[in-house]
């Protein structure tokens, strides 16, 4: 009887070590901008990932400025955002591993058909801005210290309109930080910032039947691949300022020695694969490319 069990609690020790465990050890941690979740294109990548490696990843989509403090403060394994100056900077103050060029898409600033405005067929930004801030025609901001609210706030910047800074503090793992963002005078008036993700942005947007500076992707995805569509158009493109790079960077082990680089750093260098640059740049949503191959720049 003593026999019997010994042989299935052996028998069952074997099976443990060779299933669940392994395949626990295969998941990774990720944060990444809303824009990739929302654009769909993840859900076309990582099913593919998982067959070619076994490699989960648990996505936590949020603005690229809390997915980047998700990397400094050690919370995952690794961060695909699309803030380039942030990017060098994290890997430059050691939290970042290495950065990867994957991808880009570019900006596009999009509003009612009615166009208050008349920025329609406008290639410059910083001048679409002006004329909205003229008219004091509604304006939705993201808020969230994304990326595209980085862009945004730059975009502002460089327009030349008087401008007011605000800040606020946020609290990661205990710890208090100070988060300074700009802005257009007609804060709650004309200008709206309401702290939410793009697709949220855009939503209110059409709500309001206002402007909103959005990535092109996430647009094509609620304009085209969604049966209720989205009232609003692109107005404004083609601004090399509007370009929008796309990194992906595995958190540095030296730093912390608990993430799962081996498998982040198999990820990263699968995302630059020939195969791969070639699905992102036959990626459609509706006909429309939503994004375009950096490693491999003839990739299709």
């Amino acid at each position: 009887m003593k026999k019997g069990l010994l042989f299935i609690h052996a028998a069952a020790l074997v099976i443990l070590a060779f299933s669940p465990v392994d395949a626990a050890e295969k998941v990774i941690k990720m944060s990444t901008t809303t824009s990739t979740e929302n654009s769909g294109l993840l859900d076309v990548l990582l099913p593919e990932l998982e067959k070619d490696t076994g490699i989960k990843i648990k996505v936590f989509a949020k603005g690229t400025g809390a997915a980047i403090r998700d990397g400094t403060d050690g919370n995952v394994d690794i961060i695909f955002v699309h803030a380039k100056a942030r990017e060098d900077k994290f890997v430059a103050d050691g939290y970042g591993a290495y950065r990867l060029g994957v991808m880009h898409n570019d900006f596009v600033i999009v509003g009612p058909a009615a166009d208050p405005a008349a920025i329609k067929g406008k290639k410059d930004a910083t001048r679409a801005l002006r004329m909205i801030a003229g008219k004091e025609a509604p304006f939705v901001s993201r808020g969230d210290d994304s990326g595209t609210h980085t862009k945004e706030q730059a975009l502002w910047k460089a327009s030349g309109i008087p401008l007011t800074t605000t800040s606020t503090e946020i609290v990661s793992k205990g710890k208090k930080k100070k988060l300074s963002f700009v802005y257009p005078g007609g804060l709650g008036k004309w200008y709206f910032s309401i702290g939410q993700g793009m697709g949220k942005t855009l939503t209110y947007a059409e709500e309001k039947q206002a402007y909103a500076l959005t990535d092109r992707g996430t647009y094509l995805n609620y304009k085209f691949g969604r049966e209720q569509g989205l009232d609003l158009d692109i107005l404004c493109e083609g601004d090399s300022l509007l370009f929008n790079p796309y990194g992906i960077i595995p958190v540095n082990p030296k730093k912390y020695p608990h993430v799962k680089f081996d498998l982040a750093d198999q990820f990263a260098k699968w995302l630059v694969s020939p195969r791969i640059q070639a699905m992102i740049a036959r990626y459609q949503i509706q006909g429309h490319q939503a994004f375009y191959p950096d490693a491999v720049s003839d990739a299709k």
